[in-house]
Order: C-alpha cells, then sequence, then structure tokens
C-alpha cells in the first residue's frame, strides 16, 4: 500500500485523481476514499485541503459511474418483485424535484462507503445528472471535514482495524445488509400509504 501512495503521490493530484476513480470504481475490497485522500495529505502536508478534496470528489463520481453502468448489467438476474421495488423507488426519486440531489448528497455527504448506493442506481437503471451533483457536492464537504481532522480521526479508525482487509469486509458486509434491508421493504406499500411491510428479499434468480 506504501509503495502505491508514493507512486501515484510523485504524479501529485493527478495521482490522486487517478486511484480514486480506481477505488471508487471498484465494488468491493476497497477502502474508503477519505482514508486514501487523508493518507495523501498526512504524506504531503503542503498538498490544498480545498482543491485536494475536489480532485477527489470528482474521481469518486467518475469512479461511482463506472460502477453504476457495470452494476446495471446485472439487472437482468434480480427477481421479478425486487425489479418492480426498485422500479418504484426510482419512479419516486424522479418525481420528486430534487429527489435524487438530495439522496446522493446526504450519502456523500457522510464517510459511509457509497459503493451499494450506486450499485443500487445501476439496477435501478437511474439517469439523472442529480445524482453526481448531488454526491460531487456531498463528498467534497465530506472530505474537506474528514481531511481536516485527518490524524483525530484516521489514526483511532485504523486503531480499531488492526487488519485493514478485516475492517474493509466489515464495511463491506455492512452495506450488502443495507442493501438487503431495503430489498426487504414494500416500497409500494410505504409510499402510497405509509406502512411498512417487510418481504422476503429474493435478490437473484438463476
Amino acid at each position: 500500500m506504501a509503495d502505491i501512495f508514493e507512486i501515484f503521490g510523485e504524479l501529485s493530484y493527478f495521482g490522486i485523481f487517478l486511484i480514486l476513480i480506481g477505488v471508487n470504481a471498484s465494488p468491493i475490497l476497497m477502502p474508503p476514499s477519505w482514508i486514501v485522500l487523508t493518507s495523501f495529505y498526512l504524506l504531503d502536508p503542503n498538498l490544498n485541503i480545498v482543491l485536494l478534496s475536489m480532485v477527489g470528489a470528482t474521481g469518486a463520481t467518475i469512479g461511482r459511474f463506472i460502477l453504476k453502468k457495470i452494476s446495471g448489467l446485472f439487472r437482468k438476474f434480480v427477481g421479478e418483485e425486487q425489479k418492480s421495488n426498485l422500479d418504484i423507488i426510482g419512479d419516486y426519486l424522479n418525481r420528486k424535484k430534487f429527489g435524487y440531489v438530495i439522496a446522493s448528497f446526504l450519502f456523500g455527504a457522510t464517510p459511509l462507503p457509497s459503493n451499494m448506493l450506486f450499485i443500487t442506481y445501476g439496477l435501478m437503471r437511474a439517469k439523472s445528472l442529480g445524482i453526481y451533483i448531488g454526491f460531487w457536492f456531498g463528498r467534497v464537504l465530506s472530505y474537506i471535514v474528514m481531511i481536516y481532522f485527518g490524524n483525530a480521526v484516521l489514526k483511532p479508525f485504523l486503531e480499531i482495524f488492526e487488519d485493514r482487509l478485516t475492517g474493509i469486509l466489515l464495511v463491506d458486509v455492512a452495506g450488502i445488509g443495507v442493501i438487503i434491508f431495503f430489498a426487504s421493504i414494500n416500497w409500494s406499500l410505504l409510499i402510497t400509504q405509509r406502512k411498512i411491510k417487510f418481504v422476503k428479499p429474493k435478490l437473484w434468480r438463476f
């Protein structure tokens, strides 16, 4: 990992931009983007925090765009009930003027990994520029905060997960759990009648 930081660090902002695209285009087994950016900043404190955050957010948004496109190819394996559920969510967000913008911004503004969000967008075949606008602004905001407080946030996080691979796996498993939870909700009933009902998720059909 240290070698990767050295290689891309020599390319300055462009190197960071490239590595953020790669990290965010991958669905699993990648460290959170804020850890990557914070690590680069701790290695080179001369980097401008705002510019670094903007470069990182741009790379992250492009990477998530690629992930969304790849995820859309797997829609054919999703069960019909879940397809209908996903389409209901998509239609609901489309009817709201800033639906996708707000949803993506709220997710992007947190340090939580966004891979499962964009996998869901891909399965929904969501087509809205607001997805990327909201996510970009949310990520810029969260990156500035996380990089600025890098020493206070990064070190305790790494101490909790001494084995970094274990930490990444736990985060990915949690993300998959969230997707299964959302797939278990009867969204038609929730949106139309404001009632929560859970159904047995059948995500994949072969």
